[in-house]
């Protein structure tokens, strides 16, 4: 029996063999592009997912920042408002407007109380709003420095309008009049200073006499105190 050649069925078998091979690799290296392209795609997925988180913190800082701006400007209405007001209607021996551009930060004089021992004397303050006036109270403190048992020497007030009982009613001046009526009478038994409150209970005349001459010592001028 002759040997086939090398044109024969022994010849296009290994040729046969030689192509399922190669699909086998085709399909193989197919398989993992795929499998790489999954994972890549996968990986892409999780990125793409990263926006809308950044887009929902940029919403949140955005309605802060819409939510301060109205804050803000309620605000600087209601300042507006009480400028004009107690520019054409202040209250009886007190003034108070802007320190300068700044509608948040005013200076207030009162004029001590005749009868009082602060009579005559010229009394500097320091009105602070924040963007939350009028549902929290100004913070107001004295520039000039006054022998009170319910004002310390950081010019800090103790008046209950200022802290627990302030309502956004009131207004700058009506706590004005209120800080007058605690010049003209003190309330010792609510002290800033204990010391002064014990003096005015227990020795007026010394407590008087030493008001009256810090009164002519630092009172005296009409000027702002530090300009």
């Amino acid at each position: 029996m002759p040997a086939p050649d090398s044109n024969g069925t022994t010849g296009r078998r290994g040729v046969k063999r030689t192509r399922d091979q190669q699909q086998q690799q085709q399909q193989q290296q197919a398989a993992t592009s795929s499998a790489s392209a999954s994972a890549t795609g996968s990986s892409n997925g999780v990125h793409r997912q990263q926006p809308p988180q950044h887009s929902a913190a940029t919403r949140s800082s955005s309605a802060s920042t819409a939510n301060k701006s109205k804050a803000s400007s309620t605000s600087l209405k209601r300042i507006q408002k009480e400028l004009t007001e107690i520019t054409i209607d202040p209250p009886p021996n007190c003034s108070a407007g802007p320190k300068n551009d700044n509608l948040f930060e005013w200076v207030s004089t009162i004029l001590g109380p005749q009868g009082s021992v602060y009579e005559g004397g010229v009394f500097f303050l320091d009105i602070n709003f924040s963007t939350e006036y009028p549902f929290k109270p100004p913070k107001v403190t004295f520039k000039t420095r006054i022998y009170h048992c319910n004002i310390n020497s950081q010019g800090v007030i103790c008046l209950d309008i200022l802290k627990d009982n302030w309502s956004p009613a009131l207004t700058i001046s009506k706590v004005l009049l209120s800080i007058c009526s605690l010049l003209t009478d003190c309330n010792p038994a609510d002290p800033l200073v204990g010391s002064i409150a014990a003096q005015y209970v227990q020795a007026r005349e010394e407590h008087d006499k030493t008001a009256r001459l810090w009164t002519k010592k630092y009172a005296n001028c009409s000027v702002y105190p530090g300009s």
